[in-house]
């Protein structure tokens, strides 16, 4: 009975692993690069995230004075690092337009060194990295591919189906690996370096493979969040993070009465906004929240609108989560604080989910972990490939890819 089983969990697996194989290379050893996309960005734009200290930094309060002034545009939201010989980054709105501009701002001379419309090599570089990633590069073909949908939606659909084989070829192999003989186990937790080739390909498989099985398995299982709007529901219902859509009103008179409202709200808040001074905005937030990190706040646009404080901790085991807090405007008085160590275990897993797929989940530690995982993963198809490709032509032996007796 259990041989039945076991050659219906090869035969699974193998197949699994033979159809999606390039698609699991491509995304695998994107992903391996794209998981150090903040570190491989500030490495090689460095001029914009990093600065000589110079003396004492300049007052919030002043630098948006200057930045307004000189830019005509009024600052709706700021981000302040940890680490100090950091860029504040000040985001930037003018009256009537509907999205904000990033400015890199010397906190000791008030330069402006760059934007965030101006796009390095670096950034267009992981812009395609991350674009083979998630839809396969199929959203910089112009010319559409199927009528049915459009060629992002055609890759994320791809990237998928290939990352669901891929969730099954590990499940599968979970089972697989156990020898058929328990005495035999330790054999799959080394590699047997002074063997043949297909042996040590064969170890390669297995062993690799058992070593990064966490990993493996969160990031497949978070993978679809991205590509089935039914699993991306399925997954906030199950982790109690849910939340239904608002609706919209439906027809053209209901769009442009909504225009027409946003454009009057936008100008008269550029108007009736309060002045809100930064500087203690930024200590109430640590007074809050009393811990080394990364604090990003936005701004209200209406005269009746929150400030949003949000910080996430930095160092090389920070946990991912930020906190946040609803701060009036008027008076400076947290109206609401949610922190992410309050939520239930339950929640926080669900709103890790991107966390736990990039490997974030516990700051340079768990990413490091995720990066070899990766690597691991992205050379799965070709040992597995090569295992099956050197048993397919043995004559009265059934195929395994995952054990060699």
């Amino acid at each position: 009975m259990w041989k039945s089983i076991r050659q219906f969990l090869n035969d699974i697996h193998l197949y699994a692993g033979l159809t999606c194989g390039l698609i699991v290379i491509a995304v695998c050893l994107t992903g391996t690069i794209y998981v150090y996309n903040t570190e491989i960005r500030e490495f090689f734009d460095s001029e914009r995230y990093f600065v000589q200290k110079e003396g004492r930094a300049i007052p919030l309060d002043e630098l948006r004075t200057t930045l307004e002034e000189n830019l005509g545009a009024q600052v709706v939201g700021f981000q302040i690092f940890g680490q100090e010989g950091r860029t504040h980054q000040f985001s930037l709105k003018k009256p009537g337009e509907e999205k904000s501009i990033t400015y890199f701002v010397n906190p000791y001379s008030g330069k402006v060194l760059a934007d965030n419309t101006q796009k390095t090599t670096t950034e267009t570089f992981m812009g395609y990295l991350f674009s083979m990633h998630r839809w396969l590069l199929l959203d910089k073909v112009e010319t559409p591919i199927l009528e049915s949908m459009s060629n992002l939606e055609l890759g994320r659909l791809i990237n998928g189906i290939a990352t669901s084989l891929f969730l099954i070829g590990v499940l599968t192999g979970i089972f697989l690996w156990f020898p058929k003989k328990a005495k035999n186990w330790k054999q799959g937790l080394k590699v047997k370096w002074d063997s043949n080739w297909k042996r040590i390909n064969h170890d390669l498989h297995n062993t690799l493979a058992f070593y990064a099985l966490i990993a493996l398995f969160i990031m497949a299982v978070t993978g679809p969040f991205w590509s089935f709007g039914w699993y991306k529901t399925s997954w906030q219902k199950t982790w109690g993070t849910y939340q239904a859509p608002k609706e919209v009103p439906k027809g053209n008179d209901a769009a442009n009465s909504e225009k027409e409202l946003m454009k009057e709200q936008d100008s008269l808040s550029w108007i009736a906004a309060p002045v809100i001074s930064l500087d203690d905005l930024l200590t109430l937030a640590n007074q809050q929240l009393s811990y080394e990190g990364n604090v990003r706040v936005t701004l209200p646009q209406e005269a009746k609108g929150e400030i949003g404080v949000s910080k996430s901790r930095i160092g090389f085991f920070a946990r991912a989560g930020a906190d946040q807090l609803k701060i009036s405007p008027a008076t400076l008085d947290v109206k609401e604080a949610l922190l992410f160590g309050d939520l239930p275990v339950r929640q926080q897993i669900g709103k890790s989910v991107k966390a736990l797929h990039t490997g974030e989940i516990f700051g340079q530690f768990t990413k490091f972990l995720w990066a070899i995982a990766c690597a691991i993963a992205t050379s799965l198809p070709i040992t597995g490939t090569l295992i099956w490709w050197n048993k397919r032509g043995k004559k009265g032996k059934k195929i395994s890819t995952f054990n060699g007796d």
